[in-house]
């Protein structure tokens, strides 16, 4: 039986990787989309300046996973302004992998998934990888969990610049690795760049819409709001205790 790697990014469809049990070599990106048993995790990969300046800073912390990092987080570490980052974090580091192919132009084009994935099929040479939560690679979706944590500029213009340049990214790397398998795992099989024979994708059923309520004639009843929805969770208290003092005062 061959070698078999999952790879979770933090696209929206990175869910359907919860639907079984995962067996293989499990590699993150950036910080997981939900807690993932870190006794479970080979290592997260990172590629960018800012992922290190938020570890920098602290308002971040990933030290419950093995680093693999790339080559901007190598010269974040190389730079003697970092000495401190250098000691406290240097035992995170399972190894630097700072393979960017010239296919990708540059390192900025190379983000995490890229080299993640790479990193399945060029050093742990596995015979199957699976995807998870790579929407780029099938919907005009940047949605990312890594935006609620680290800013990003999610205009239209960056966006289309970003997925364009990523999507041949795909195309190059799948081809670089003929004789990988590679499994992507979304809710539906529109793929974007041009299939290759080692490409699979498996679908899953998109969450089931809510058919609307009828009357007796028809007609669509519209749905019920609470006056909780949109409030914060201050609010809600103090609605929770007028509701018990209104309910006290019926009592008496």
């Amino acid at each position: 039986m061959g070698k078999t790697a999952h790879v979770l990014g933090n696209g929206d469809q990175c869910v359907l990787y919860k639907k079984e049990q995962r067996e293989g070599l499990k590699l993150l990106c950036n910080l997981p989309p939900f807690a993932v048993d870190p006794s479970e995790v080979y290592a997260t990969c990172m590629v960018d300046f800012k992922m290190m300046a938020a570890l920098t800073q602290g308002s971040l912390n990933l030290d419950m996973y093995p680093w693999i990092l790339g080559t901007r987080p190598q010269i974040w570490m190389n730079d003697p302004r970092q000495s401190v980052f250098y000691l406290k974090y240097a035992q995170n580091v399972k190894e630097f992998y700072t393979t960017v192919p010239e296919y990708a132009g540059n390192a900025t084009n190379f983000n995490c998934g890229h080299m993640a994935v790479h990193y399945a099929a060029k050093k742990q040479k596995a015979d199957e990888i699976n995807m998870y939560g790579f929407d780029t690679l099938f919907d005009f979706n940047m949605n990312s969990v890594s935006d609620l944590y680290l800013s990003s500029d999610r205009g239209q213009t960056n966006n289309y610049r970003l997925i364009n340049n990523w999507r041949p990214v795909w195309f190059h790397l799948f081809q670089e690795f003929p004789k990988t398998k590679f499994v992507l795992h979304h809710t539906h099989n529109d793929l974007k760049i041009p299939n290759l024979d080692n490409v699979e994708i498996i679908t899953y059923d998109s969450p089931k819409t809510k058919k609307p309520e009828k009357d007796k004639n028809g007609w669509t009843v519209p749905e019920k709001k609470t006056a909780e929805v949109g409030i914060n969770r201050k609010h809600r208290r103090a609605l929770a205790k007028q509701e018990k003092e209104k309910q006290k005062r019926g009592q008496k």
